[in-house]
């Protein structure tokens, strides 16, 4: 086997092992960054979520509350938490968001549409027993499709909350003509009662990975294939092609040719072989010239 040869199969065996070892380690990298990318968005959209929230409790709640008491028809947009789910739908309509789902898993909700399951109910839990506790994510399935989430706590702190919450005596009529007077009810001032999450598909993120690790997988590919290629050239024209000069010349002397050179060699280790053979070619010279003057 050839030394170029040789050296090809070195350099393929050492690309193909970091690929390996850099692959399985960039593929972990590369997914936990795109958690984090999808993760920090979600937080961000229940910010918003939030700031539509207080603005409909501040600014909007206090101007149809008067008319929802004295009204038989409820009027759904005097309720934050309506509120931000029809801001919710019509940010979807973007198709950067288009995937993401918002929801104000509740233990106890009024509209049963925002009720906890088992999973979301655990997460309000888990936020009641570590008051601390900011954010929580992770993956779940749903119907077979598995999500990745970002929680955040929900705290009453309005007092105007209760109005609506406490007690069914003193929930507006058109309320309970609404919703009924079995659910929504018992809520306390500082009580965590929900917890607000972002669902996006899992597969957003394994193909925003996958395609960041195909990049980078590409980019050093492309970086190998530089360096065997330069490696190559300079393999054969500082090594390759004088050792075969070499080789050649040796083969002209052992066959008696004694006007074979070796030429100007560098001073490097190839050079002092070359200079090596040339010392051993006037010896033999001067070997043989001596048997013949016998």
């Amino acid at each position: 086997m050839k030394i170029g040869t040789k050296v090809n199969i070195i350099l393929m065996i050492v690309f193909i092992g970091g690929i390996l070892i850099s692959g399985t380690v960039f593929s972990s990298v590369l997914e936990q960054k795109a958690q984090n990318e999808v993760k920090d968005k979600g937080l961000i959209l229940i910010q918003i979520a939030n700031s539509v929230r207080q603005y409909t409790n501040d600014r909007v709640q206090p101007l149809l509350l008067p008319k929802v008491e004295t009204q038989d028809q409820f009027i759904p947009e005097s309720i934050p938490s309506y509120s931000v789910r029809e801001v919710f739908e019509n940010l979807r309509k973007n198709p950067e968001y288009s995937d993401f789902i918002y929801k104000d898993a509740t233990l106890d909700p009024t509209n049963l549409r925002d009720k906890a399951d088992a999973f979301e109910a655990d997460l309000v839990q888990r936020f009641r027993k570590e008051p601390k506790l900011e954010t929580l994510y992770g993956f779940r399935n749903i119907s077979g499709e598995k999500l990745f989430y970002s929680a955040r706590p929900l705290k009453i702190t309005e007092q105007s909350c209760l109005q609506c919450h406490s007690s069914p005596e003193l929930a507006p009529k058109s309320q309970l003509l609404a919703y009924g007077k079995k659910n929504g009810f018992g809520w306390k001032l500082n009580d965590i009662v929900t917890s607000q999450i972002v669902y996006v598909p899992a597969e957003e993120i394994f193909t925003s990975s996958n395609r960041s690790f195909l990049l980078v997988i590409g980019v050093l590919t492309i970086i190998f294939t530089a360096i065997v290629f330069v490696m190559n050239r300079l393999l054969t024209k500082t090594v390759l092609q004088r050792i075969k000069k070499i080789s050649m010349v040796a083969e002209q002397v052992s066959v008696g040719d004694m006007n074979a050179d070796f030429g100007k060699q560098a001073k490097d280790e190839i050079g002092g072989l070359a200079e090596a053979f040339n010392r051993m070619k006037y010896s033999l010279e001067i070997a043989l010239n001596m048997l013949n003057n016998k």
